[in-house]
């Protein structure tokens, strides 16, 4: 089971905390993604981290702005979003897929696309202007 948290209200500018927890199971041996969805619009991907390498990939909406990463001891991935704008406004998820899925070349081009065994049920964030 995935457990999201640290969605909020955030002031544009702002920043936010999203953790992403492995209950029952180790996200060591997983490749995790962020995606969002904001009301009326299509769920999109935001990041992925792939296995042990570390391995980050953004949207390019979010480069320079969001820094995904992995502790190993919390079993738990971030998602550290700065410079926050009205548009980051949505449910944030984290999904896992497990690392032997997919290789780490092809998860990399296409970690938005693959299908995922695990989703989060979400959390909201929620930027004002």
């Amino acid at each position: 089971q995935l457990v999201e948290s640290g969605g909020g209200l955030a002031q544009s500018g702002g920043s936010l905390r999203l953790s992403c927890a492995g209950l029952g199971f180790s996200l060591n041996d997983y490749r995790i993604g962020w995606f969002r969805q904001a009301p009326g619009k299509e769920r999109e991907g935001v990041s992925c981290i792939s296995g042990s390498d570390g391995r980050p990939y953004y949207v390019d909406s979010v480069k320079g702005r969001f820094t995904i990463s992995r502790d190993s001891a919390k079993n738990t991935v971030y998602l550290q979003m700065d410079s926050l704008k009205p548009e980051d406004t949505a449910v944030y998820y984290c999904a896992a897929v497990r690392s032997r899925r997919y290789s780490a070349s092809y998860y990399f081009t296409r970690c938005f696309e693959v299908g995922y065994d695990s989703w989060g049920q979400g959390t909201l964030v929620t930027v004002s202007s």
